[in-house]
């Protein structure tokens, strides 16, 4: 370097126009090279110069790729790709804050302590560099650049909230991958921009956004190292990522790098927080906004005066510390590691005896892990490449071939081709290498048109998964002003330019929950342009339909056919809901009303046809006093009350009121006073309903299946569903009102208290078995005792013409090959000593409150014999009552009553059912 190179170092945030100046800069001198963080960023500047001074000039060299025209001046390249010792007339490197990188830091603190141009240098990047500059060259100069336009903080919004032309930044392949999965449902897609992309898709994906066939980008934070970009908010959907090491939360400055990539040149920017991540602390939004940072204080160092003497030579060489207190010792980098690893190998130890197979070693230890499977498998891959280097001077055809030919796929998914990508970045790395392959420029070739082509069906896939071509077609049509076709067909299908895009059910219409949300206002705008004269027409028909087309649901919904119109709400009785009809606002007031004051006629018809009983009870005039008021808590409970809620009321009516509430069907039942028409289904099914609405039930509980006596009993019902069911829990059951009040019936005539059994006409009432009928006595309140005994057979019946003699019947067993005639006189001797057949039975004695225990010593009810068979009292034959010490009947005077048992309780309301 001459004495009168300038060294230049230009700081500032980002969107200064750095990079910019820099290539002004460098196209000034008849010779230069810059230095880029990125293979992307090295791309799109060797893509600016080419454009400004054409292809024959200008280099490109990173580490997969390499054009060298023989004319070339201008060289762009990766930092760590950069010639050395070229002497060209400007140099400059981009992004100097990463010298303090813990992965790349030492490579970039090398360029700074050794890369000169000419005539002149530049460093360009963070103002946090500027103390360890003027260490490091005391003769640099400093030029501050302002940043172009504005940046401000917004906070925290949701991904759905984001405006167009956004930034979202994740911090890992799946992170980004999740994010524009749910820009996709919800905005209708976005592009993807991620470091470990091939340019070329990189370019594709960007080109994507920058036309605006979608206008949301998802990207790490690659973006953040020069990529100029139409963004002009930046959102970070995280703000820690793993380092290679720890996950680690963001510094400022880091922020800051990202968070600048929103607004270009003049045009104000904006960031903030999105996702899961948590609003910024005012301290670090001030530090990001006004571009003050910690200064750098250590930078990332490795010796560059490596010794090829033996690998350990060279290890020492490569973990050589400094006594610069502005350099810090850089952590073992991938080649380190990798070195460390064939190291201990024992067939690469046995080939490496010279300084030269030293440098070949660690030349082949620095070829990157593009793959990133895991360290073993990449040190395998070196020591088979390093076999060959060292046994044949390159790498064979056939083995490179080999390689190359089974990653050149195009099929499979994003993931598939994502490492199909990396792998041949090893490839074409190796290719790149001056003499490691026979025929370079072939395998140049082919490894990059194996790239372009696996980077082709990348993009692809990305659009594919990521973008709604429907989306982008019609967001585009509507930026360019232009109107929308809609349609609507006779099943309702609404289409936009001749795609589906929802459906109108009823008087709503039901969008498509493909779209966006962006898309989904901007579609229905479109659409309810073309079914504003639909809905007219369809409230015409509807409000015309007959009610047999309508319907109402166990939830209180209301249906025209298959479609939800409406639904039943609250109203000022249970007799008198209300409706609330499902239209669109945008249908307008007058289809809204239509459909509503439809939907009342249907329901207040229902509700009357349904409880014409309790309507007509309810407006007979006839009735005053107790009468009337008893009526009108009938109406209250849709026609079915608990007897014990209103026994006083009930003891209160006369005669006379009774009868004239009788003959509105009402009847006085021992448990339930109802009305027996509106037990059935129809008016169940409403009632409950309705019951429902009125108590403010969240959900409605379903009325049991029609025509059953008794059902299951339901897990949690709501207070008073079994009554309004017209039901009554008795157990794990519950049986119908009606039916037990005719199974009550029949128990007012058994003895409680010394205990009775089942009777066949109980059991056909309730349809139950008689372990299920003892389970529902239970519940009822009585105890059901279970027992055996010897099941009595009918003895058959035999004619007169049948009947024979002893004699007869010994003559018979004879002649139908019988011994002798034991064998008739053996028989009931036999049948006699046979173990007899057992039945079980249940005895039933009530155990309810209020129900009397037995007087001590008191006889017991039943049979004297003691034979278990319980009954009432003890009755002989023809109304005879036995006498069991003379064993005679004598007779029994006739009753005009059956005899009450106080201790039953159902014959203890007796007396007053009769006067019911």
């Amino acid at each position: 370097m001459s004495q009168q190179a300038r060294v230049t170092a230009v700081l500032g945030p980002t969107n200064t126009g750095k990079t910019h100046y820099a290539i002004e800069r460098m196209l000034a001198h008849r010779t230069g090279i810059i230095g880029l963080p990125l293979r992307l960023l090295a791309r799109e500047v060797y893509d600016k110069i080419v454009a400004l001074r054409g292809p024959s000039v200008v280099a490109l060299i990173t580490g997969e790729e390499r054009i060298v025209p023989d004319r070339a001046a201008y060289w762009v390249c990766t930092v760590e790709a950069m010639p050395e010792g070229m002497g060209a007339d400007f140099l400059a490197i981009d992004e100097i804050q990463l010298c303090a990188d813990p992965e790349r830091g030492h490579v970039f603190t090398n360029r700074l302590l050794r890369s000169r141009g000419q005539l002149e240098t530049l460093f360009m990047g963070s103002d946090t560099m500027k103390s360890a500059i003027a260490a490091m060259e005391p003769k640099a100069q400093f030029m501050r650049r302002e940043r172009f336009s504005e940046l401000t903080y917004t906070g925290s919004k949701k991904i759905s909230r984001l405006k167009p032309r956004s930034a979202i930044v994740g911090f890992s392949v799946e992170n980004v991958y999740a994010i524009a999965e749910l820009i996709r449902r919800q905005k209708g897609g976005c592009a993807v921009v991620m470091g470990a992309l091939s340019p070329r898709t990189r370019n594709a994906q960007v080109e994507m956004y920058q036309n605006g066939d979608v206008d949301y980008l998802v990207a790490t934070d690659a973006i953040g190292m020069g990529l100029n970009l139409d963004v002009s908010h930046v959102a970070f959907s995280a703000l820690s990522k793993f380092d290679g090491r720890r996950m680690r939360r963001l510094m400022p400055n880091e922020l800051a790098q990202i968070a600048g990539r929103a607004g270009r040149y003049m045009q104000p920017g904006t960031f903030g927080v999105t996702g899961e991540a948590s609003d910024l602390e005012p301290e670090v939004v001030e530090a990001i906004t006004s571009a003050r940072f910690t200064p750098i204080k250590k930078l990332q160092w490795r010796n560059d005066r490596l010794e090829f003497g033996s690998i350990g030579r060279l290890l020492q060489s490569l973990e050589m510390r400094t006594n610069d207190d502005w350099l810090s010792r850089a952590r073992d980098a991938d080649d380190v590691i990798a070195l460390k690893s064939l190291r201990d190998v024992a067939q690469v130890a046995a080939r490496v005896s010279t300084p030269h197979d030293v440098k070949l070693l660690w030349d082949v230890c620095r070829i990157p892990d593009f793959r990133g499977i895991s360290q073993g498998e990449h040190s395998a891959l070196l020591e088979a490449i390093f076999g060959y280097l060292h046994d044949k001077g390159e790498v064979p055809r056939d083995y490179i071939a080999g390689q190359v030919a089974r990653i050149d796929r195009t099929d499979g998914g994003i993931d598939a081709l994502s490492k199909r990508l990396a792998f041949i970045r090893t490839w074409t790395y190796v290719a790149q290498r001056k003499g490691w392959v026979q025929d370079e420029s072939h395998w140049r070739g082919e490894t990059r048109a194996v790239e372009d082509r696996l980077s082709d069906a990348l993009h692809g896939a990305l659009t594919q998964r990521f973008v709604d071509r429907r989306t982008s077609v019609l967001l585009r049509r509507l930026k360019q002003k232009e109107s929308l076709v809609a349609d609507v067909n006779d099943k309702g299908e609404v289409t936009v330019e001749g795609e589906m895009i929802g459906r109108l059910d009823g008087f709503r219409f039901r969008q498509d929950q493909t779209s966006s949300p962006d898309e989904a206002k901007m579609l229905r705008q479109a659409a309810l342009a073309a079914l504003t004269p639909h809905f007219n027409l369809r409230a015409d028909k509807f409000y015309n339909a007959p009610d047999t087309e309508m319907d109402f649901t166990e939830q209180g919904g209301l249906m025209w056919g298959e479609m939800a119109v409406g639904k039943l709400v609250k109203g000022a009785s249970a007799l008198k809901p209300d409706v609330e009809a499902f239209v669109d606002e945008e249908a307008g007031a007058d289809v809204a009303e239509k459909v509503k004051r439809r939907l009342q006629h249907f329901i207040d018809r229902k509700v009357t046809a349904a409880f014409e009983p309790m309507m007509a009870l309810s407006n007979d005039e006839t009735l005053t006093g107790l009468a009337k008021g008893f009526a009108f808590q009938m109406s209250e409970a849709l026609g079915v009350l608990p007897r014990d809620a209103v026994a006083n009321d009930v003891k209160a009516l006369d005669q006379e009121a009774r009868g004239a509430l009788r003959k509105h069907g009402i009847r006085f039942g021992q448990f339930t006073i109802f009305m027996p028409l509106l037990l059935k289904p129809a008016p169940t099914r409403l009632r409950l309903v309705l019951w429902s609405l009125q108590k403010d039930l969240a959900e409605f509980p379903e009325s049991p299946p029609p025509g059953l006596v008794t059902v299951p009993a339901v897990v949690d019902a709501p207070e008073g569903y079994y009554t309004q069911a017209g039901y009554r829990l008795a157990g794990d059951r519950a049986i119908r009102i009606d039916m037990l009040e005719r199974l009550a019936d029949q128990l007012r005539a058994e003895n409680s208290r010394g205990g009775f059994e089942a009777k066949a006409d109980m059991l056909s009432i309730t349809g139950m078995t008689l372990e299920q009928f003892s389970n529902l006595m239970t519940g009822l309140g009585y105890k059901a005792e279970k027992a055996e005994r010897p099941k009595i057979k009918a003895a058959p019946t035999v004619s007169a013409q049948e009947k024979t003699s002893p004699a007869e019947d010994a003559a018979a067993a004879v002649a139908e090959g019988a011994s002798d005639g034991k064998a008739i006189v053996d028989a009931p001797a036999e049948a006699e000593n046979a173990a007899p057949e057992m039945e079980v039975y249940y005895t039933f004695t009530w155990g309810g409150q209020g129900a009397r225990k037995p007087r001590e010593g008191a006889r017991p009810q039943g049979d004297a014999r003691g034979k278990g068979k319980p009954g009432g009292k003890p009755k002989g034959k023809g109304g005879a009552r036995r006498d069991a010490s003379a064993k005679t009947y004598q007779a029994r005077p006739p009753k005009k009553e059956k005899a009450i048992d106080p201790d039953n309780p159902f014959a203890a309301a007796l007396m007053g059912l009769k006067k019911d």
